[in-house]
């Protein structure tokens, strides 16, 4: 099948949806938070669990994929989630200014709002990356994953930053005005961007093609997810996301804690540390985007070769951690960016390695396996933060001593890297698997091309 491919142009309409995603969501889970724990002196466990279950309800994840796989488009579940999110961005403010007067009506809506801040993103962001695994071509998919996920962290940034300014000083009808116009800005931006964006010439299908395409019409949900979930690399992977990204996460709610309780920094110290950490994130996924460019073919090895490679050295990073818990001296500093590097190396590897993925098990299911693999994301980053500070809450009352309670934590989170790196190692596409895709191929052939 020659299916249209994406070029930069369109990756980067997809980065600004992406880019449009990130923006209201740090807006509920960072300004939102402050304000509840800060300005309302509302107890932190409220806005936690409240993050918590915008997670949870991200385990449609999957049924929104298949939603966009049974439609054939994924623009209308992309510009309908960020509608979603974007009003229940406003909702979550509206229950967030409601929480002075009626604390519990408030807890109430806010509950319902991250519902549909979880549903929003489960449905854009899904039907997304199914798009770009559908549309995006091999040699592109490492540069075009670092590309979209750089500018859902801008969109981070630059939010943060204008709401920050916008809001202060604080009052909850300047929150409300702001929230409600970066809703309505987003969901503009989403709009353009998606203007035309799958509009394709004529199509031709092969008999072939159209009895598969029609065997997959008429599969309900529970039929395709049990298809999808038969596939040994669909179920591997699946794996490797949750252990992965249940590393990645648990270790995020304990990094400035440790530095702090053990080496003395201070909370600036301890932010500057976290800023350290994530400036190596963006060098590593910057390595592997030029490690896949067409220019460079591969001769920095491959995608999978990143994948595993990082999760290795995201866990001797960590063993690091383990010394630097024992000895003062250790450079911790360096330790942490050495760690961000082998973080972003293996997350974008991941994520092309996802698109990868998503399409060779045969067209139709892109977004019902994304959803599959978005859902275990979502369940480890849910899980990580709650198990990263109880594991390092029981090991303190265990051994009774801070040092030590903090290494065993960090060894635990060694050992998941270690395992994720063992999972990513078998997913290299056999022989077999290889001539399947050569036998069953694309089936769909459509006219025209998109640069």
């Amino acid at each position: 099948m020659n299916v249209p491919v994406f070029g930069w142009f369109q990756i980067i309409r997809l980065g600004l949806i992406q880019a449009c995603l990130g923006a209201v969501v740090v807006v509920t889970t960072s300004t939102l938070n402050r304000i509840m724990v800060v300005e309302l002196a509302l107890p932190a466990l409220l806005p936690g669990f409240l993050v918590a279950w915008h997670y949870a309800v991200q385990m449609v994840r999957p049924r929104m994929g298949f939603g966009s796989d049974k439609g054939r488009r994924s623009t209308p579940w992309m510009m309908g989630g960020m509608v979603v999110l974007g009003v229940g961005g406003v909702m979550a403010a509206w229950a967030t200014v409601w929480m002075a007067a009626q604390p519990l009506y408030g807890a109430l809506l806010a509950w319902l709002s991250f519902g549909l801040i979880g549903l929003g993103v489960s449905a854009c962001g899904t039907s997304l990356l199914a798009l770009m695994a559908k549309r995006v071509p091999d040699e592109r998919r490492a540069p075009a994953a670092t590309t979209v996920w750089l500018m859902m962290i801008v969109g981070f940034a630059v939010t943060a930053g204008v709401v920050g300014k916008l809001i202060d000083p604080y009052s909850p009808q300047v929150l409300l005005q702001v929230s409600a116009g970066l809703s309505l800005l987003t969901a503009c931006i989403t709009a353009l961007c998606l203007w035309g964006l799958e509009k394709d010439g004529g199509s031709v299908l092969t008999s072939a093609a159209s009895d598969n395409t029609e065997r997959l019409q008429k599969q309900n949900f529970k039929e395709a997810f049990q298809e999808v979930w038969a596939e040994p690399a669909a179920r591997t992977f699946t794996v490797f996301v949750f252990m992965s990204m249940l590393a990645y996460s648990a270790q995020d709610l304990i990094l400035e804690p440790f530095a702090g309780a053990v080496h003395g920094f201070t909370p600036g110290q301890t932010t500057q540390l976290s800023g350290w950490h994530h400036m190596g994130v963006l060098i590593g996924m910057l390595a592997v985007a030029g490690a896949g460019s067409r220019w460079v073919a591969g001769r920095l090895g491959s995608v999978q070769a990143w994948m595993v490679g990082g999760c290795l050295v995201s866990a001797l990073a960590t063993l690091g951690l383990v010394s630097s818990a024992v000895s003062v001296d250790w450079p911790l500093k360096a330790n942490v960016v050495f760690l961000g590097v082998a973080n972003g190396a293996f997350s974008i590897a991941a994520i092309a390695t996802m698109m990868r993925l998503a399409g060779e098990g045969g067209p139709g299911r892109e977004g019902t396996r994304m959803g599959l693999w978005g859902a275990a994301q979502a369940a480890a980053f849910g899980l990580g933060g709650l198990l990263g500070t109880a594991a390092s809450d029981l090991a303190h009352a265990v051994l009774g001593e801070q040092r030590t309670a903090y290494a065993a934590v960090f060894g635990m989170q060694a050992l998941m890297f270690a395992v994720s790196a063992a999972v990513a190692s078998r997913l290299r596409a056999g022989p077999a698997q290889r001539q399947r895709l050569r036998l069953d191929g694309p089936v769909l052939l459509k006219g025209g091309s998109s640069s």
